[in-house]
């Protein structure tokens, strides 16, 4: 039975004086954070989504974010600097830690293990103590930036894309290394595990989206020419059955996950979207929206109906 997808633009969200890079959720369906090139992190309500609220002002640029539930924390990723431990109760700096000083992509927090992986510009893994935020271990398997982090809580594996066109699969709690996976044929941006954990799907600058199948030991299962520019995130329904993907070309994407079949395209010609790069996505479970941001400076909502 075919899928039919109505795509219906409720806000647009604007205060961030820069390129907004990355959302993260929180501890309520409604509330998703934002940061960017300003260094202001925002939270916004998707029920009262025009006012933004002011969460931390860093002093760099932000990629990355990542929520520690049950403890209402946000850890940010400052770049050049480290990572900011944020008490979003007290609105206070928790912890500072000090990092090699460069560029930090992505970080994950894992509550199994207690521990938190932070990707920086120079091919290392930071992994931190998720209880006191201390620096364990860092891995380095390139030089070359260490773009993005998924982790799939089936297998405890981390998958890592990297600016070398590889994505590198590890023991999550060992860091082995397990899987090399080498068919880009540019930097790897963004990984994502299927909720079941039984795929990885990978994307980058090659435009191209990737499928692995985990138990297989990662036989790639096949790809698509995704984009027409690079890749920049890849974000699955909470339902799981479908996923979006964003990219430089300005535009959004919505896909079967299970074909892979391409479902909606979203963008600003037709859907009055993005005018420039859309850089991250979250898909939250607050009415089946879909949030997203871009170099242009403002977070949309997208009421996502399937039908």
């Amino acid at each position: 039975m075919a899928t039919t997808i109505e795509v219906q633009k409720l806000h647009t969200l604007t205060g961030h004086r820069d390129c907004i890079y990355t959302l993260e959720s929180s501890g309520e369906n409604a509330v998703v954070f934002s940061a960017g090139g300003d260094g202001m992190v925002a939270a916004w309500n998707l029920n009262d989504p025009e006012n933004g609220e002011l969460v931390a002002k860093v002093t760099s640029s932000v990629y990355a974010l990542s929520y520690v539930p049950f403890r209402s924390l946000l850890l940010i990723g400052q770049n050049n600097e480290g990572v900011q431990v944020i008490d979003l109760q007290n609105k206070a700096i928790l912890k500072s830690v000090s990092l090699p000083k460069v560029p930090i992509f992505d970080i994950k927090y894992s509550a199994t293990l207690n521990k938190v992986y932070v990707a920086q510009g120079n091919g290392g893994i930071c992994i931190l103590a998720a209880d006191t935020f201390e620096l364990q271990t860092i891995v380095r398997s390139t030089d070359q930036s260490a773009r993005s982090l998924a982790l799939n809580a089936h297998t405890q594996e981390l998958a890592v894309g990297y600016s070398d066109n590889s994505v590198r699969i590890f023991d999550a709690d060992t860091m082995q290394l397990k899987h090399e996976l080498k068919a880009h044929t540019n930097s790897v941006f963004t990984v994502a595990y299927s909720p079941e954990g039984d795929l990885l799907i990978s994307g980058g600058r090659d435009a191209h989206l990737r499928v692995w199948e985990v138990q297989n030991n990662y036989k790639e299962r096949g790809y698509t020419i995704a984009h027409m520019y690079t890749i920049n995130h890849i974000a699955y329904s909470p339902d799981g059955r479908h996923f979006a993907t964003c990219s430089m070309d300005k535009s959004i994407k919505i896909w079967d996950a299970r074909t892979f079949k391409l479902l909606k395209v979203i963008d600003k010609v037709r859907n009055a979207s993005h005018g420039t790069s859309v850089n991250k996505l979250f898909w939250t479970t607050h009415h089946n929206q879909l949030v997203s941001c871009s170099d242009d400076r403002t977070i949309s909502v997208w009421d996502i109906k399937l039908s």
